[in-house]
């Protein structure tokens, strides 16, 4: 079988999309008398500063030889990428599934592109040109790094240590535009995909945000995408996307894809806390939440054991009510936190609740009429006027807390594409999914 990886060759302004140009080189693997074993579309660092949207890169399994297969993949970037955009820098890369001669540096290369932030030069181009890979770079090249994960992808996520484990695929059936209709108003009909949203939940996930009445699988960017419809079932996904009412349909392909994984995510020590990685780790409140300018609320996390003492976290507005569960913390609380560190604050994606403090310090009342006590002055305690009774001062009080221990989540219209939504299960507690 022969693997062709590939990677940016869409634009933040000018729109195209890389799942596109590979569910057109599919196609053309299928007109050339090829078969297609499999779509692979894998989500990389969401921290990289200079991804153009969600950071996918693609692969397409098939069994054309190497250098049929490379001349279709190159041909169809230079058609469609959008490669007017200085960001815009695409790359393709093809071997066979045995991963060539660099192997080992393949298998292991989706993992790091998924936590890291790789030199294009050292972690990808110089072993690529030392296997004798077949590879091509447009502009500064960037586009080989994810091109060659996807490459490694399929053997590379199930390496988990030094038992291989099964990896944890799901699954996008995306619909595409017809070319006329790209950059003009998408036309889904909303009330059928909030109704296949539905009937087919929990198997498919993140279609649309009931809290905030939004249709998130139907994208607002002027790329092919008409609609994309995830899950952990390839039947489900594909009937889904069938029954939803929208304009004519040119082309659907169902990819296989590591979303909804929390691959991202590194369980890591407060002192192991990197710039532009994504992680996960256990403190406890020691600032509580404060409301900023713009809505965003942000909290500190202490580690009092640890070299670095603190962590500040944040749930920016785009987060919506998620913003009410980070209000309901209190000092005290001990939380793990999950999502990515930049400028030294945690972008929060979900956190667990694993102690709550439930009592507060509060001024003592009268044992004699019940009534709340006054200050008697600095270090002086607290009494009562009327009745000359004395504490020496505040006294623990039990309170309700608005919040129960577990994990809870940003809601759909806030979720990055990697971050593994509550209700796919498999957490290491209770969960408090957000639809």
């Amino acid at each position: 079988m022969t693997i062709v990886g590939l990677d940016d060759t869409d634009s933040r302004t000018q729109g195209m999309c890389t799942t596109y140009a590979a569910a057109v080189l599919a196609e053309r693997v299928r007109r050339a008398g090829g078969n297609v074993e499999r779509l692979l579309l894998i989500r990389l660092n969401p921290a990289v500063e200079y991804k153009t949207r969600g950071n996918a890169a693609l692969a397409v399994h098939c069994d054309l030889g190497v250098d049929e297969a490379f001349e279709l993949a190159t041909t169809l970037v230079d058609e469609t990428a959008e490669t007017a955009d200085d960001r815009t820098n695409p790359g393709v890369v093809v071997t066979e599934d045995d991963l060539g001669a660099k192997s080992d540096w393949l298998r292991t290369l989706p993992r790091r592109a998924i936590q890291e932030v790789l030199d294009p030069e050292t972690d990808v181009r110089d072993p690529l040109d030392a296997g004798g890979y077949r590879y091509r770079g447009w502009g500064n090249g960037r586009g080989l790094v994810g091109a060659s994960a996807a490459a490694g992808a399929w053997a590379g996520l199930s390496d988990r240590g030094p038992v291989a484990q099964p990896a944890d695929w799901t699954y996008e059936c995306l619909t595409y535009r017809e070319r006329e209709r790209w950059g003009s108003e998408r036309d889904v009909d909303p009330e059928s995909v909030f109704s296949v949203a539905e009937e087919f939940y929990p198997d498919i996930w993140d279609t649309v945000d009931r809290g905030e009445g939004e249709a998130v699988c139907v994208p607002n960017t002027p790329g092919p995408v008409l609609y994309g419809i995830r899950g952990d079932d390839r039947e489900s996904v594909e009937a889904a996307a069938e029954a939803i009412e929208s304009e004519p349909v040119a082309r659907r392909a169902t990819f296989v894809t590591n979303q909804g994984t929390d691959q991202h995510l590194r369980s890591v020590e407060p002192d192991s806390i990197a710039e532009d990685q994504a992680v996960r780790v256990t403190g406890e409140v020691v600032e509580g939440p404060e409301t900023w300018e713009g809505g965003h609320v942000f909290f500190t996390l202490g580690f009092p054991d640890a070299a670095v003492d603190t962590l500040r976290c944040a749930a920016f507005e785009p987060t919506k009510r998620f913003r009410d569960r980070v209000r309901a913390l209190r000092v005290g609380d001990r939380l793990t936190v999950c999502g990515e560190v930049s400028e030294g604050t945690c972008k929060l994606e979900k956190f667990a609740v694993r102690d709550l403090n439930t009592t507060a310090l509060v001024t003592p009342d009268c044992p004699e009429c019940g009534r709340s006590m006054k200050s008697a002055g600095a270090n002086a305690g607290y009494r009562c006027r009327d009745c000359g009774t004395s504490a020496d001062g505040k006294v623990e009080q039990s309170i309700a807390r608005d919040l129960e221990r577990g994990w809870y989540e940003v809601p759909p219209c806030a979720r990055r594409h990697i971050a593994k939504p509550l209700v796919r299960g498999g957490f290491d507690g209770e969960t408090h999914p957000e639809r």
